[in-house]
This record gives structure tokens, sequence and C-alpha cells, in this order.
């Protein structure tokens, strides 16, 4: 009797606790080795019913972004810093809802041991930006690649 109600909670939780843009590796791990060269996804799920428009990833400190794959429909707009290296990766186009779009890129880790804190803001057609930067880790977490 309750094995079915459990069962249903349960699911019913699923896409909310894994709904969210978060970063990997393309073997989707969130662990990588120092110093190593690695392929990131970062997925982006809509989560409204209204599409999303533009993506915007900070890069995270001691990380050398070496290249990316195309993604058709989208244009790609980098911010760099005085040393040329990528600091901030915008994609601007179209995720109707109910859909998600995954950006693929390589990089460099850094030559220490730490922790990557990837922070992605998300905007909806309306203007509205959901920040999955940590600012509210419980509703809007930001993924960690741990470096070892």
């Amino acid at each position: 009797m309750f094995k079915p109600l459990i069962l249903t909670v349960m699911l019913a939780a699923l896409p909310v606790a894994a709904a969210h843009a978060t970063v990997r590796t393309e073997a989707g791990l969130s662990e990588s080795k120092v110093g190593a060269s690695e392929s990131y996804r970062l997925n982006v799920p809509t989560e409204k019913e209204i599409s999303t428009t533009e993506v915007r990833l900070m890069v995270p400190a001691g990380l050398t972004i070496t290249r990316f794959q195309t993604m058709p429909g989208f244009t790609r707009t980098l911010t760099t810093n005085a040393a040329g290296l990528v600091t901030e990766v915008v994609w601007k186009g179209r995720i109707a809802p109910m859909e998600f779009a995954r950006f693929l890129f390589s990089a460099r880790n850094p030559a220490e041991a730490g922790t990557l804190n990837w922070k992605v803001y998300q905007k909806y057609s309306d203007g509205s930006v959901v920040a999955w930067d940590d600012s509210d880790p419980d509703k809007a977490p930001a993924s960690k690649t741990a470096v070892k």
C-alpha cells in the first residue's frame, strides 16, 4: 500500500531535483584530474513554459578553454582577459519549453587541485534570468567539478 505512494512521490520529485543547468565531464562525471585536457558538457533544460534565449557561462579561474563544438542555431560570443583566456561564454539561440540543449567544449584543468565552480545564467524570452550560481544553493545550485 505504501510502496506505490512512496514510488509516486519519488518520481514526482525527480524532475525538480534533476532539472537545472549542469556542467559535467563528457563522460558525465563531476570529477577530473589536475592539469588534464577534458571535454565538458553544459546541459541546459528549459524549465518554464517559455523559451530559453541565452545561456551565459562564467569560466572558473584556472580553467583554460581550448575549443568549442559548434551548436547549430546558436551564436557564441566570448569575453577574454588580458592574457587572451576565455572568462565568459554567451550562447544566444532558442531552447523551447520541454527541450534541453547540450553545449560541449574542451578545456585544460587547473594545475592545482581544487573545485571548479560553474556559474551559469539562463535567460528566458520574457527577459527573466535564472542564476545557477549558488546565490540560492537550495533552489539554484552551481555545478561543481572536483579537480584532483
